[in-house]
């Protein structure tokens, strides 16, 4: 039987003790880990106290992926809480930011960005998250909810949504320290960021539902990126449901 992609990449990015890879790092052609738009418009995001003030041990006992939303727009300060929580910057020790969630040699391959539907004092249009100063560039003015829907799977909650996270990878990131099984780094890295946004988001009392089933090249076109060097490789939407915290 012939191999499958799936099985050859598990296969081909082990590693083997017998086989480990040689060679030094390029010190000097190591990629950049903040990604910048220069030119364009920077909306700051509004200071926040905590992020809900629920318990860790109540917030996983209520974590559950939330498909209907109300039309009620989510607070600004919310989504600064949330782009926070999922890989805002959390310290700064020996010269170095590190984030709140882990990444493979504190490299950080993926790159946040927000299609704004539905968020008090935001226009609705196409962001991406500065981390290093906590702040959103704007890329795009528009309603893009029934586009990301239907490059979603026609998924119905992406468009009812008063938000959709979309975490791109930069594979060259990872790739430049650990070659090809950075590309394993970076999905399971994506997973740890949606995972600290759905628990910011259940102790906000917000509901979320994360997304691996979509039409890539369509995400990558309505963020604007080449789908090569960088990629989107999850999303995640959130919205309000009216439930009790």
């Amino acid at each position: 039987m012939d191999e499958k992609i799936g099985e050859r990449f598990q296969r081909e990015t082990q590693y083997d003790r017998r086989r480990m890879p040689a060679g030094s790092l390029d010190l000097d052609g190591k990629p950049p880990v903040y990604k910048d738009y220069p030119h364009a418009r920077k909306v700051a995001l509004p200071a926040f106290g905590t992020c809900g003030d629920m318990s860790l041990h109540e917030a996983l006992l209520r974590r559950k992926s939330l498909r209907r939303f109300l039309d009620t727009p989510i607070p600004l300060e919310n989504l600064s809480c949330l782009l926070w929580a999922s890989g805002g910057v959390q310290r700064k020790e020996m010269g170095f930011s590190f984030r709140t969630a882990p990444s493979a040699g504190a490299l950080y391959p993926l790159e946040t960005y927000v299609v704004a539907a539905r968020v008090s004092g935001l226009e609705k249009g196409v962001y991406h998250y500065r981390v290093q100063s906590h702040q959103l560039e704007e890329i795009a003015l528009g309603d893009f909810s029934a586009e990301v829907a239907h490059a979603a799977l026609s998924q119905d909650m992406c468009a009812r949504a008063s938000a959709v996270i979309i975490y791109a990878a930069l594979f060259k990131r990872s790739v430049w320290k650990y070659r090809q099984r950075g590309y394993r780094y970076v999905y399971i890295e994506a997973g740890h960021m949606a995972q600290n946004l759905a628990l910011a988001s259940i102790s906000l009392g917000l509901g979320c539902c994360h997304v691996g089933a979509l039409f890539d090249n369509e995400i990558n076109a309505i963020i604007g990126v080449d789908g090569s060097g960088e990629s989107v490789v999850y999303m995640s939407v959130i919205g309000q449901t009216g439930m009790c915290v």
